[in-house]
């Protein structure tokens, strides 16, 4: 299976060359075959020196994935499917996945803002009933 060129984010194009493919026995599905063939699939990729990340990309990826990241190297694995296509399927979409999350760009900052002045007057006036409630249980049960 030939991994197609995929675009992560603007001006991130993930290519085959960029990556690095391990193989190994699976413990998950696959009966006796399981034994025998090599289902498992690691997919490595070097964050810190690939030259199709750009710069301000990798800063961020860097910085977001500094705890799952070994010298630089992003590694996912995939072993829930019997055949290894499949794996090795889900292993890429899931590197997309990781690397589409780490390089987008961070949230807007929130402006704080303050209940209005009706707002403010109807959870007091909740809080008033509430309580009035409350009151009346006690003296009936008295």
């Amino acid at each position: 299976m030939a991994f197609p060129s995929m675009q992560v984010s603007p001006g991130f194009v993930l290519r085959e060359s960029d990556l690095t493919w391990r193989f190994s026995r699976s413990s998950g599905p696959g009966g006796q075959g399981v034994n025998t063939s090599d289902s498992r699939v690691e997919v490595s990729f070097d964050v810190r020196r690939s030259p199709s990340l750009p710069e301000p990309l990798r800063e961020r990826a860097l910085g977001r994935l500094e705890g799952r990241l070994v010298d630089g190297i992003l590694t996912v694995t995939a072993s829930e499917h019997r055949s290894q296509l499949r794996n090795r399927e889900a292993a890429a979409a899931r590197l997309i996945t990781t690397l589409r999350r780490a390089s987008s760009p961070p949230p807007p900052v929130r402006r704080p803002t303050r209940p209005s002045a009706s707002a403010v007057q109807r959870r007091i006036a909740g809080k008033k009933h509430r309580a009035q409630i409350k009151r009346q249980r006690r003296a009936e049960a008295d």
